[in-house]
């Protein structure tokens, strides 16, 4: 098998002594929470399930392209001060990292690109990178919620928008094929979504429109064999995003194991 990188519930309300002739009023969905001092913003799960069109309307603006010297993925916004996740296999070994961003504008798109990007942390064998936008003229950028992968079930429709093949803005649907695909030691979202090279970092979503996981890698030979990294795993980057702070002065902290010194063997005289 070759793999290509690419709640509480609501309380309870007092019934009226009759409702004849009244129109029942929905109660309010609550917004994302987020904890102080977080990055990010987590889905409370009790949001209605949208059409996918209608979430790619409100949600496309918080997806980016990144862009390096030595290729492209996607990513996404966590914080409206510029933190957005993506593949640490995106960015590896590059520091000259740009983000293309689609503003939305009077009814239109506008496309922005921002080139004064930094690494925050990175994890190479979670292949997860936090990045910040740090260019002084950058406004308040729209974000994602981040939301639970282990409600997942096989069947749950999910979509994924990212950049494949240098496409930005690329929307594709699916299936969740299975919740617990192991490979090489670690788990993933199996999903028939289509994961291309270029979508790597980009969000998956759930059709409440939270981030259920990020789209790395798919099967070389196959198609709707595409795998995410679940959301947990994400959150927990970024809980501990100080473990995994990235240093300019030692730009390899994301430990790179070397091969152990091969055994020397002491010479031997052959017999006379």
């Amino acid at each position: 098998m070759k793999l290509v990188r690419s709640s509480d519930s609501e309380p309870e309300v007092p019934a009226k002594a009759s409702t004849r002739g009244a129109t029942a009023t929905p109660a309010p969905v609550p917004a994302p929470t987020t904890d102080p001092g977080a990055l990010y913003a987590v889905a409370t799960g009790q949001e209605a399930e949208r059409s996918v069109r209608d979430l790619v309307a409100s949600l496309g603006e918080a997806v980016v392209q990144v862009r390096t010297p030595g290729g492209l993925g996607s990513g996404f916004f966590l914080h409206e001060d510029g933190f957005l996740i993506t593949n640490f296999h995106v960015i590896e070994g590059e520091t000259k990292i740009s983000i293309e961003v689609y503003h939305q504008k009077d009814g239109q798109l506008e496309r922005r690109s921002y080139k004064d990007v930094r690494i925050v942390a990175m994890n190479k064998f979670g292949d997860l990178a936090l990045l910040k936008v740090d260019d002084k003229d950058a406004p308040k950028f729209k974000t994602v919620p981040l939301g639970n992968a282990d409600t997942l079930a096989q069947g749950d429709r999910v979509f994924a928008i990212g950049s494949p093949q240098g496409l930005e803005r690329t929307v594709t649907e699916g299936i969740v094929s299975t919740t617990a695909r192991q490979v090489n030691g670690d788990l993933y979202l199996q999903t028939t979504a289509q994961i291309n090279p270029g979508n790597s970092g980009g969000p998956l979503f759930n059709l409440s429109g939270a981030v259920v996981g990020v789209t790395n890698m798919k099967l070389t030979f196959g198609e709707g064999l595409g795998f995410a990294i679940p959301v947990e795993m994400v959150k927990f980057f970024l809980q501990h995003r100080d473990a995994y702070a990235y240093d300019n002065d030692n730009p390899s902290n994301a430990f790179r194991y070397l091969e152990p010194p091969s055994r020397l063997k002491a010479p031997t005289t052959p017999p006379q």
